[in-house]
């Protein structure tokens, strides 16, 4: 079922949904099932599966010649989504992106998970890979998470790459795209990068997941200026608790955004990451009472791997 699909079928009660990372390759599903299980007494009905690039690095040999090593790698997206769909009955949406894909590499990636009756997908530009300063699109590939979203749309309509194909079965995929209530870190302001999220809508999109964010009146900022420029589709805010102290710089590091002074506060504070787990959770669990109150369709929370403190905020919830 599409994610609007589900968002109506709520008649305005708040859902649960999670993002789960795949397992490193030579590690097998049991990891991602184990951290599934416990979060699945919320009642999902969907769960985010991302897509990562191979990280790779030159090696230097004799004479000056490189060597490319791949040093990290997460396949097993579209098989992770297919067992998700199996074991647990929910929808599954798989990440694409335009780094390391092909136009043709993105048709044939839709093909086969229209095959495997996978009816959601998100799509993201993706960042640039370590060895870039900015990211670079593969040859013959997408720049631009919008044309991303331009070429699933116009598949859905049983537009191919070859138009010569004869008898084009359409798609009928719900497309998603990310939002970034903070903006994104490459775009030079909160209302350019909106401008920009809005032709992602023009182009097809049908809902927003954001950014994780740490203060909720950034999210209704987000959302009025979005409904001010025209953007009507669903808006779904991200959140993630944190767990450690280290979070507390790599976060907004990684992520581009900023912290409430009170939440940096309380984690200084912390003795342990006993501590700060405790604090995450009670930070969290009191932003999605807000957003509950608020209205808003979802709240999608991002695992990063762990699960625990996700399942202690939704037991206060759900």
């Amino acid at each position: 079922m599409k994610v609007t699909d589900h968002i109506k079928n709520a008649n305005g009660n708040t859902q649960f949904s999670f993002e789960i990372l795949p397992p490193l390759k030579g590690q097998n599903i049991k990891q991602i099932f184990d951290q599934m299980d416990p979060l699945m007494e919320f009642n999902p009905p969907f769960i985010d599966v991302t897509y990562h690039r191979e990280e790779y690095v030159y090696k230097e040999l004799e004479k000056g010649l490189l060597q490319k090593k791949v040093v990290r790698k997460r396949p097993g997206t579209v098989g992770i989504c297919a067992a998700i769909q199996n074991k647990y009955q929910v929808d599954a949406i798989p990440h694409i992106l335009c780094g390391g894909f092909t136009k043709e590499d993105t048709e044939n990636f839709l093909i086969d998970l229209g095959f495997l009756g996978i009816d959601n997908v998100m799509a993201l530009r993706g960042d640039a890979v370590k060895s870039e300063t900015y990211f670079t699109r593969e040859k013959h590939g997408h720049s631009f998470a919008s044309d991303l979203v331009k070429q699933i749309a116009a598949l859905n309509k049983g537009k191919y790459l070859d138009a010569e194909i004869l008898n084009q079965a359409e798609t009928d995929f719900c497309i998603a795209v990310a939002g970034y209530p903070e903006k994104h870190m490459e775009a030079p302001s909160l209302d350019s990068d909106i401008h920009f999220l809005k032709k992602k809508i023009k182009n097809g999109a049908n809902y927003i997941v954001t950014q994780m964010f740490f203060d909720n009146a950034k999210y209704f900022t987000f959302v009025d200026k979005c409904r001010v420029a025209g953007i009507t589709v669903p808006i779904i805010p991200g959140l993630k608790p944190l767990a450690t102290k280290k979070q507390l710089n790599l976060i907004p590091h990684r992520f581009s955004l900023e912290m409430p002074d009170d939440l940096i506060m309380e984690v200084i504070k912390c003795k342990d990451n006993k501590a700060v787990r405790q604090v995450g959770v009670e930070w969290c669990t009191q932003q999605s009472k807000e957003l509950i109150a608020a209205g808003v369709p979802v709240l999608h929370y991002y695992s990063m791997g762990k699960s625990d403190n996700i399942k202690a905020v939704a037991s206060t919830l759900f």
